[in-house]
């Protein structure tokens, strides 16, 4: 066979194994060649060639038949063939996904003496990446170390491969240097960090919780992979140091430019607005998001929305809201708290019904508060008998009794001027005993007051 087409198959061979492939070289080339090439006869090197030829056409069988006829000639074969023809039974476990084997087989490669130093190497780190696949960290760590040791300086991919190991076994403190080292190198060699390292890297600073660092790295994940993921990524850690001013910088822009589609990420917005004092662009957000059906309009999301027009003191448009969360949740503090805004507005009958609601639901934090509540809405109906009623209720409770005793004694002095203003006073009766008698009534509320 051409000393060309030898060339031309070991580089093929190279390409599918990840490993350098000594070819059979003549006495005069052999002076040329490095220490570390072997020679390998032209018998066993064209029997690799058929054996790869069956690998790749995934006829595993037969290729096994003809490796081990190969391996058969025992003494016969140099340490060198030896070591391929275990470097190609790996290859073909790997591709059978046979690791435990493929493992085996690389361990053979390594055990022969006097092979190339590239090819022990590579042996190693290709092991060590089979350990990852079948999630021996431990074992992944001792043949990454053992490739360190070989070596000099150890490249950026090598050190990757010991931060990695130290990462899956969940030891991030000694993960951190050796990734932080690949990833230096990368970037000194004028090579852009590769995106898979960056977020290692920022899982690692996340598990620390150590949010600049974290931060710093997502900053060069968006400069040279911009994603919307990232950037509320960054958002989240800005949240975790406090700096929800700038949380709601990146999410309102992210949000403007179309990449904030969700119902958790939306509520979240609406929420940062509520922190920085802008509810109306809250109210605004979660009505314009439940109109289309983005944000469920469910027992949370309404009340969020009704804290909201309240906040930004639009009364009227938080009771519907509110009114629909207390119906869905059968909730009685709701009821209560539709009840106040009711009452704020004036709307004293339908304060009274909610109220009313809400006690007979149960759970109410402060069944005294809200008998006030009803008080106040009876009596502004003129219901004083209710609402004397309810007051009296309220004052069982130590916390409100003064309250509740005060509001008495109002209601009492109003029973008595509307008793007074229905009596019929005889004809006789001078205006003057008249504008007494209605001064008494007066003096008697003001005192009670």
């Amino acid at each position: 066979m051409a000393k060309s087409n030898h060339r031309l198959l070991s580089t093929a061979l190279a390409c599918a194994l990840g490993l350098a492939v000594a070819v059979p070289v003549s006495a005069q080339e052999e002076e040329r060649e490095t220490k570390q090439t072997v020679a390998m006869s032209q018998q066993v090197y064209e029997a690799l060639q058929e054996i790869q030829t069956l690998v790749e056409d995934k006829q595993y069988a037969q290729a096994d038949t003809k490796i081990q006829e190969v391996r058969a000639r025992g003494d016969k074969l140099q340490p060198y063939e030896m070591a391929q023809i275990w470097n190609l039974t790996a290859y073909s476990y790997y591709l059978q996904e046979r690791y435990q084997d493929a493992i085996r087989a690389y361990d053979q490669v390594m055990a022969q003496p006097d092979i190339p130093e590239a090819l022990i190497l590579s042996s190693l780190k290709t092991k060590a990446q089979l350990q990852f696949t079948i999630e021996d960290y431990q074992g992944a760590l001792v043949s990454v170390r053992e490739l360190m040791n070989q070596v000099e300086e150890p490249a950026a991919d090598v050190w990757m491969l010991l931060g990695q190991a130290y990462f899956q076994m969940g030891d991030y403190d000694s993960a951190l240097e050796p990734i932080q080292t690949a990833i230096n190198m990368y970037k000194e060699q004028g090579n852009q960090p590769k995106e898979n390292w960056l977020l290692l890297l920022r899982v690692i600073y996340y598990e620390k919780k150590d949010f600049p660092n974290m931060i710093a790295v997502l900053e060069e994940l968006i400069q040279y992979y911009p994603k919307d993921t990232y950037l509320l990524t960054l958002a989240g850690a800005h949240s975790e140091l406090e700096d929800t001013m700038k949380q709601l910088v990146i999410v309102e822009a992210l949000y403007d430019a179309g990449f904030i589609k969700s119902a958790n990420h939306i509520v979240n917005l609406a929420n940062l607005y509520l922190l920085h004092e802008t509810p109306y662009k809250a109210a605004k957000l979660l009505d314009k998001e439940m109109d289309a059906d983005v944000v469920p309009e469910n027992e949370r999301n309404l009340r969020l929305l009704s804290q909201a027009w309240y906040t930004a003191r639009e009364d009227e448009k938080s009771i519907p809201p509110l009114a629909q969360a207390a119906e869905l949740s059968g909730d009685g503090e709701l009821y209560v708290r539709l009840a106040q805004s009711h009452l704020n507005l004036g709307n004293w009958s339908e304060g009274a019904q909610a109220v009313r609601r809400g006690l007979q639901a149960g759970g109410v934090k402060r069944t005294d508060t809200a008998n006030i509540m009803l008080g106040m809405a009876l009596f502004n109906q003129k219901d004083f008998t209710g609402a004397r009623g309810a007051f009296e209720r309220a004052s069982r409770d130590e916390r409100s009794r003064r309250a509740a005793e005060q509001w008495i004694n109002y209601v009492d002095s109003e029973i008595a001027r509307a008793e007074l203003m229905s009596q019929e006073l005889p004809t006789d009766t001078q205006p003057t005993e008249l504008d007494r008698l209605l001064q008494q009534a007066e003096e008697a509320t003001a005192g009670d007051g």
